[in-house]
């Protein structure tokens, strides 16, 4: 089956991959194409995430599973929680070195090895996740992605988003950019960077360490993902302020990376196994994220937490540093330059028909709201 295909089957959502599932389960071959038998396979999975979320880490286990599912039980994949295997944050690094075959990670933590590699999750004032998707599957951006990750010994395919996400919690009101400087904030990626223009002190920290560093003062203000990942984290408990948009996250992909020697050592229904898996991991997890955060919401607002936007002017003066920190980054790193060029043309295109389309309907059906 072409990967086109496969791709095509998971974007139309959980119930035709489950149907495709029930079908594999029940069809799945005993061999290859040549006639070999299938080996059975055990690979281990190294994520960021504590196993406490269980729409990230729970992205994580939706590949495992569907590929349990789909091989009967020949595959099979151990997701481990951050800091099990190797901190949260070094995932990337364990997958490159073979450490494990394979891990559960976002792209943009790893933007020392080359900036570039935020375009895989997500960039300031950059696509929401539908764009983010279509860019992956039908814009050139997959291809652009696993193109870098070639140079790290590894290869990438989308597994998980959370949508838009929020702007984050403080210890006092942020009015204006002015109030920013000074302030000590676990942010990753590029979103990092502009805040760093701004005149933040920015830390990155892996989830299961935010908690206790926003409530000890270690860091005034963090962001993490939305209203139900941030009350299971409780940071409720550790400020008040609740900000949003978070514009440093329009559209977070996460990725399921694997090591290139054990993804060419797979027989190639393992490879395709593993494509569809991550799309219905994909897709599904942005659907749970958008079910179940409006509650979640609801009741950090009645845990008398203050809902505040972002000020124009503090907007507008984070657009204006993304953008000058990707010109930048363009004319000093030929990888970033051939990925931003694209995705700019990418973006423009899916921006005009997204105000026709979106807005145009949203607009009207949210007057009254």
């Amino acid at each position: 089956m072409k990967r086109r295909q496969l791709i095509g089957y998971g974007l139309t959502g959980a119930a035709s991959t489950a149907a495709l599932t029930a079908c594999a389960q029940s069809t799945t071959p005993t061999t290859a194409g040549d006639g070999e038998a299938l080996p059975t396979v055990r690979w281990k999975m190294a994520t960021s995430w504590p196993k406490s979320l269980d729409t990230l880490f729970g992205a994580a286990e939706i590949v495992c599973d569907r590929i349990a599912a789909m091989t009967d039980g020949r595959f099979t994949i151990e997701p481990y929680a951050g800091g099990e295997i190797v901190p949260g944050l070094q995932v990337l690094d364990a997958v490159q070195d073979g450490t494990v075959e394979c891990g559960h990670s976002a792209s943009y933590y790893y933007v020392g090895k080359s900036p570039a590699l935020a375009f895989g999750t997500t960039v300031p004032f950059g696509l929401n996740a539908q764009q983010q998707n279509a860019w992956l599957y039908h814009g050139g951006g997959l291809e652009a992605m696993q193109k870098l990750y070639a140079k790290f010994n590894t290869i990438n395919f989308p597994a998980g988003n959370t949508g838009v996400q929020m702007g984050g919690w403080f210890n006092k009101e942020i009015n204006t950019a002015n109030d920013l400087k000074g302030l000590k904030m676990r942010i990753p990626g590029l979103g990092g960077k502009v805040m760093a223009k701004l005149g933040v002190n920015v830390q990155n920290l892996p989830g299961s360490e935010i908690f206790l560093a926003l409530e000890r003062g270690a860091i005034d203000a963090a962001e993490w993902v939305g209203p139900y990942d941030d009350e299971k984290l409780g940071l409720q408990k550790a400020a008040q302020f609740y900000y949003y948009p978070g514009w440093w996250e329009p559209g977070p992909a996460f990725d399921m990376m694997i090591n290139m020697e054990a993804w060419t050592s797979l027989p190639p229904v393992y490879q395709e196994v593993i494509k569809t898996a991550c799309v219905e991991s994909n897709t599904s997890t942005l659907a749970k994220y958008d079910a179940v955060n409006g509650a979640a919401l609801q009741s950090l607002l009645g845990a008398d937490v203050e809902l505040k936007p972002f000020s124009d002017e503090i907007l507008a003066a984070a657009e204006q540093a993304a953008f000058e920190i990707y010109e930048e980054s363009a004319s000093e790193d030929a990888d970033f330059k051939e990925i931003y060029d694209q995705w700019k043309e990418f973006r423009a295109s899916v921006y005009g028909w997204n105000r026709l389309n979106e807005l145009g309907f949203a607009g009207f059906a949210n007057k009254d709201a």
